[in-house]
């Protein structure tokens, strides 16, 4: 199937750090495009690539799992290892979990960590259904454009394929078990009003990880895409401080691809 116009995958090549964003569950690159454009204006190298599955339908998506979807992240985290001499990376959602389990398996070879509203369980009564419940209903209502923005909206798809769900709860039982590997600088910000991940699984994640330089901030006026909500910009500038602080030539302009 075709990818769905604005779900393309994003890359600049910049200078000697790097960034590796991570988009979220049903979602697509189209969440961080902004997220990674603002970097990359700074002179960094940037990758955002569309996880398997996901921009062109949920059909698509139901075949794949999350070792699918971290395989892709991985696969590009080793091609900006290659490139940059730092790397960090980051991610909204599932695409925070992804982060962290980058951080967890690469150790030295990433510099800092920074997710927006990480997710680390699926809640509620039917994660325990759905082991049975996804041979039984092919799918749910979506999760997408939880923004409390006018106006903004997240391509997303408006279904989330059960199977898919189910491997989503395997993968973040998995990665809360490796947070005590990540020891990496972190940059954690969460919404106040996120309506799809609760603040229990921020609050999660920064007991279980390791890490000693730890930065935790409150999105006041956003929702769960922050990214693309009211809180979009001081997203950009804290990511950009918190690169700063740990990265020193930042990078020179360089040339960009995708859509």
């Amino acid at each position: 199937m075709p990818v769905l116009p604005g779900a393309e995958p994003y890359r600049h090549e910049g200078g000697e750090v790097g960034v590796l964003l991570c988009h979220g569950f049903t979602g697509s690159p189209q969440s961080l495009r902004p997220w990674a454009e603002s970097l990359a204006e700074r002179g960094l190298t940037v990758s955002l690539p569309l996880l398997p599955g996901h921009g062109t339908r949920w059909e698509d998506m139901a075949l794949t799992g999350w070792q699918d979807w971290y395989a892709e992240v991985d696969r590009a985290l080793r091609i900006l290892r290659d490139r940059c001499e730092r790397v960090f990376v980051a991610g909204l959602s599932m695409g925070g979990a992804l982060a962290l389990r980058l951080a967890a398996k690469h150790g030295e070879d990433v510099a800092g960590v920074l997710v927006v509203n990480p997710a680390n369980k699926v809640h509620g009564l039917s994660a325990y259904t759905l082991p049975v419940s996804r041979h039984l209903v092919r799918t749910t209502k979506g999760i997408a454009s939880d923004i409390a923005k006018e106006g903004a909206v997240e391509l997303g798809y408006d279904r989330v394929p059960l199977h898919a769900a189910h491997s989503l709860r395997n993968f973040l039982r998995l990665v809360d078990g490796e947070l005590p590997q990540v020891t990496q600088p972190l940059l954690l910000l969460r919404s106040a009003r996120d309506h799809v991940v609760p603040p229990a699984d921020s609050a999660r994640i920064l007991s279980r990880v390791s890490s000693t330089d730890v930065t935790e901030i409150v999105l006041e006026q956003s929702c769960h895409v922050a990214t693309l909500d009211h809180d979009a910009d001081r997203i950009f500038k804290e990511s950009l401080g918190f690169i700063d602080r740990l990265a020193t030539g930042v990078g020179k302009e360089g040339t960009t691809t995708g859509g």
